[in-house]
């Protein structure tokens, strides 16, 4: 009853191997044949680790949202390389005017634009001039644009999370591999200068064998989240909405991407469950009492939000990592990027590296300096100053998109595919089932289908 045919056809399967094998659990059966569990879920096309498509002459870049992110998107796309943004999309025309401007400003070509009301944006999917649609909208618009852009031949790149339930991680993995188009999440904290330090240091064995990481997002968001648009607030207070009907992690991948990447996750391990944690809500109803008053509607309002969430992932090669979300309690910002090996230990907020013989302490200055000089990433020793100037967390928000364009132009794998695109968002679900329901334990579905065990590992490059 009210199960729809994926949970048919897996609970099917499920029987039936279950008295093949002579289990009596489904834990028992999913820690005896990994290979059958890839299967509940058929796939749709070719496998997409690896995936290369056809090189592009030029990207072609069609932007859909032109708020906080897409504004500052579309001038920084427009200065990447052998790329040029061809079409913007907006409810508001405003918007999409201002976008127009500061092209043109710059002697770029106006891109043809698309307003005035909620599905405008199909156009621009449907645009034979567009290769790339690049989503910067509010979450829940995230997957069925995606999906939209591949099913009409066009790649899709989209901001974080890319999915905020399991069924849409399986419908942007299915959608792919059907139309053998490239759907990547907007990963950027992986383009970051210390997050590509700590990858060299993986690559090179610095660390030794990596036994464990810590990622968060830890962002004192309570005057953006109460604010409304016109006073630097999200538009309809979308965010704070989903603050109302949700717990668990919302927004996990800006720690756990780098995380991911450190340890060759999806290409050569993968998940195996998690459990999660989140404390009650306490920041935002003091955020409203003191913004709005005791006895206003957003005081008296409910957010199921917890203040802290706190999610530990183990590993199919025994690995653990831990995830934290924290938007409501006055805090520095933090993504923490911790990852330790059986040879040393990386971590940031500040940066810290302690290695053998002497990992009892950190590395002083000249010693850490040392290090990042021998180890720093050749992407930014290449492009880190252009990264700078260009803008965007530092710069590693244009090297995102360099990396990004690229591959495209050059018929490369993409950095971030889409089953990693699928599984760093699966926790926006999985965390807040775990947290619902005292912790228990989830399975995290095997969005490769078995490739992990095949898919090479992500190289270092330096474009």
């Amino acid at each position: 009853m009210g199960m729809d045919r994926r949970e048919f056809l897996k609970a099917a399967v499920l029987t039936g191997a279950l008295a093949q094998t002579g289990c009596r659990s489904i834990a028992e059966f999913q820690t005896i044949n990994e290979s059958n569990a890839a299967d509940f879920s058929p796939r749709k096309g070719a496998c997409m680790a690896g995936f290369r498509a056809e090189p592009l002459e030029k990207v072609r870049i069609g932007v859909i949202g032109l708020g906080h992110r897409g504004s500052a998107a579309v001038p920084r796309l427009s200065n990447i390389p052998n790329a040029t943004v061809v079409a913007v999309a907006d409810l508001y025309e405003d918007r999409v005017a201002k976008q127009i401007k500061v092209l043109t400003d710059a002697g770029k070509p106006a891109p043809v634009a698309f307003f005035g009301n909620k599905d405008e944006w199909r156009k621009l999917c449907e645009s034979k001039n567009v290769d790339l649609v690049y989503i910067c909208t509010p979450w829940l618009w995230h997957t069925p644009m995606a999906v939209y852009a591949m099913q009409c031949g066009k790649h899709a790149a989209t901001e974080v999370p890319a999915a905020v339930t399991i069924e849409q991680c399986w419908q942007l993995v299915d959608t792919a591999e059907t139309t053998r188009r490239h759907c990547m999440i907007l990963e950027n904290c992986c383009y970051g200068e210390n997050e590509m330090l700590a990858l060299m240091l993986c690559r090179k064995g610095v660390l030794g064998e990596l036994v464990h990481g810590e990622g968060a997002y830890l962002h004192d968001l309570r005057d953006s989240l109460m604010n409304e648009e016109t006073t630097g607030g999200y538009q309809g207070q979308w965010r704070l909405e989903w603050a109302k009907q949700h717990t668990g992690n919302p927004y996990p991948t800006h720690g756990l991407g780098p995380i991911c990447q450190y340890m060759d996750i999806n290409r050569g391990d993968r998940f195996d469950y998690l459990t999660s944690m989140s404390t009650n809500q306490f920041g935002l109803s003091e955020a409203a009492v003191k913004k709005f008053g005791k006895g206003s509607r957003q005081a008296k309002t409910s957010y199921k939000l917890g203040d802290m969430n706190v999610s530990v992932i183990r590993t199919y090669r025994g690995r653990t990592i831990m995830v934290q979300h924290d938007t409501t309690s006055p805090r520095p910002y933090s993504r923490i990027n911790t990852v330790s090996g059986t040879k040393g230990i990386l971590a940031d907020y500040p940066l810290r590296v302690a290695l053998e013989p002497d990992a009892h302490e950190w590395m002083d200055d000249k010693a850490l300096a040392a290090l990042k000089a021998k180890y720093g990433h050749p992407l930014w020793s290449k492009s880190g100053e252009t990264a700078k100037k260009a803008g965007g967390h530092g710069g590693m928000d244009y090297l995102m998109d360099l990396r990004l364009c690229h591959c495209l132009k050059n018929g490369l794998p993409l950095d971030i595919d889409v089953y990693d695109t699928a599984l760093w968002s699966s926790l926006v679900e999985l965390s807040e089932q775990s947290a619902l329901h005292h912790s228990k334990p989830e399975a995290v579905p095997y969005f490769t289908r078995g490739g992990w065990k095949t898919a090479e590992p992500l190289g270092i490059v330096t474009v």
